[in-house]
């Protein structure tokens, strides 16, 4: 099991924090690479529709979760999968 480490990023000119398992982490920074973009603008992208409610630690994993999974399928660009409901 990978250690659940705090990290923090600016987006949108503020700093923020949350915790991510270390693989998620390192799923992130493949994503991102994957985009063409910043991992702080990946981050942002995710974080963008979040209702102030939602945890961005999770909802980072399931990002990840939709990206792998739709990897699994063949798709080119899974982030963006039209079947993706973040």
């Amino acid at each position: 099991m990978t250690a659940n480490r705090k990290r923090s990023v600016t987006i949108r000119g503020h700093r923020t924090s949350f915790s991510v398992e270390d693989a998620f982490w390192t799923c992130l920074r493949q994503m991102a690479r994957q985009r063409g973009i910043s991992l702080s603008a990946l981050i942002a992208d995710i974080d963008k529709d979040r209702d102030e409610s939602d945890n961005l630690s999770s909802r980072l994993r399931l990002a990840v979760l939709d990206w792998a999974l739709a990897g699994r399928n063949g798709e080119t660009d899974p982030f963006n999968s039209p079947d993706r409901t973040a």
